[in-house]
């Protein structure tokens, strides 16, 4: 903008002059912070229009109650058929687990034949054991046997001469009848001789270790040039028919739902593979401790199976009726499960509730709900007990 301005002056002399010229003025400036809130007002303008716009452009209506409720969505469960199961961590084991030892006097270990990790037959030879003092000790009662046997035929040659003379008057009746006990003596010195032979080579033959079953070895314990008595420990284990189980730890509750038969599926941890057994036997007595029984359940062998190790067992259980729920309506705290029903009122009410089996079409509530009610299906966690909402039925 453009202004004339007149300037006078008075000279030193006293002679005043004039000065006359054009002088532009700059335009005042606008304030940043009044810009950026003329912006933030037209932002909030348009978010109003777009709420209106979107809502369909009707106002709210005054005085509705549930107007600012939040909307939550609801469904009526029902009851349904189930299948329950109960899943239990558990233990691998041999079914049968046979030790196997020293029968004999035992001596120093000449061979191992098996290792573990080998099937064995019935009868078949674990480890030989030195028997070279043992065979002579048989090789010598073998020839007092036959010392003995000599004696008795040299008495019975005696006792047959001497009755071939008794009818001639040269022998007499007494001398027959010592004679008859001489012989008679003679067998039995026989027989015990016979016996003692017996006795060692059956003591020979039990100096090697032998399989008492079929089955699968699961440890050995012995190496040659090992000594190994009457007193020392299991030289192996074996799983009699390699058959395995598991030890199920179930609680005093489900352990009272189940019976022996029922069907099971096993997987050993660490491996996606699974294995179908039943339960076989169900423990007759309850950990004090722990309030837990065992249910043993039969598995055919298999070499992903390994005794000792942990495993996961889903155990059938029947069929029951329940209400069936998904995971995000059953909440949970330190005072137990529980879910959100909506009252005639739309009013927030939170009840207890009692699980069972976890399926895969949801948790099945066993107690607490009839089913008829509306239960809350989500946002459970914010809302408050008494609270109002606005219950949205579940779109199929």
């Amino acid at each position: 903008m453009n202004f004339e301005t007149t300037i006078r002056a008075e000279a030193a002399d006293g002679v005043a002059t004039e000065y006359t010229g054009t002088r532009t003025l700059a335009a005042p400036a606008i304030p940043r912070w009044l810009i950026i809130g003329g912006l933030g007002l037209f932002g909030l303008l348009l978010a109003i229009a777009a709420y209106f716009a979107l809502a369909g452009g009707e106002p709210v209506a005054v005085g509705d109650d549930n107007s600012q409720a939040p909307s939550v969505t609801v469904v009526t469960p029902g009851k349904t058929a189930v299948a329950g199961e109960i899943e239990a961590p558990g233990s691998l084991a041999a079914r049968r687990p046979m030790p196997v030892g020293v029968v004999g006097e035992g001596g120093q270990v000449l061979r191992v034949t098996v290792d573990a990790g080998d099937w064995v037959q019935q009868g078949q030879v674990l480890a030989v054991i030195d028997r070279s003092v043992q065979v002579q000790q048989a090789a010598a009662q073998s020839a007092l046997a036959d010392v003995a046997r000599a004696d008795a035929n040299l008495a019975q040659a005696n006792l047959d001469r001497a009755l071939q003379l008794v009818a001639r008057g040269f022998i007499s009746k007494a001398d027959v009848d010592r004679l008859t006990a001489t012989r008679d003596a003679a067998v039995a010195r026989v027989k015990v001789a016979d016996a003692q032979s017996l006795e060692q080579r059956a003591r020979n033959q039990r100096l090697n270790i032998y399989a008492p079953a079929s089955g699968y070895v699961l440890a050995r314990n012995v190496e040659p040039g090992q000594t190994v008595g009457a007193g020392s420990a299991a030289l192996f284990t074996i799983a009699s028919g390699g058959e395995m189980e598991v030890l199920a730890q179930v609680s005093e509750e489900q352990l009272a739902g189940l019976s022996v038969g029922v069907n099971a599926s096993v997987t050993p941890t660490g491996s996606e593979q699974s294995f179908t057994g039943q339960v076989w036997q169900l423990s007759p007595v309850i950990d004090q401790a722990t309030r837990q029984g065992i249910a043993r359940i039969a598995l055919p062998f298999n070499p992903a199976l390994r005794p000792g190790g942990f495993a996961t067992a889903r155990i059938n259980s029947g069929t029951f009726t329940a209400t069936l729920l998904p995971e995000s309506a059953v909440l949970a705290d330190n005072e137990g499960s529980f879910v959100y029903i909506i009252d005639k009122n739309n009013k927030a009410v939170r009840r207890a509730v009692k699980t069972g089996a976890v399926t895969e079409r949801g948790i099945a509530i066993t107690g607490g709900l009839s089913g008829t009610e509306r239960v809350v299906l989500r946002a459970g966690g914010f809302l408050n007990p008494g609270e109002t909402v606005n219950p949205q039925p579940l779109k199929k």
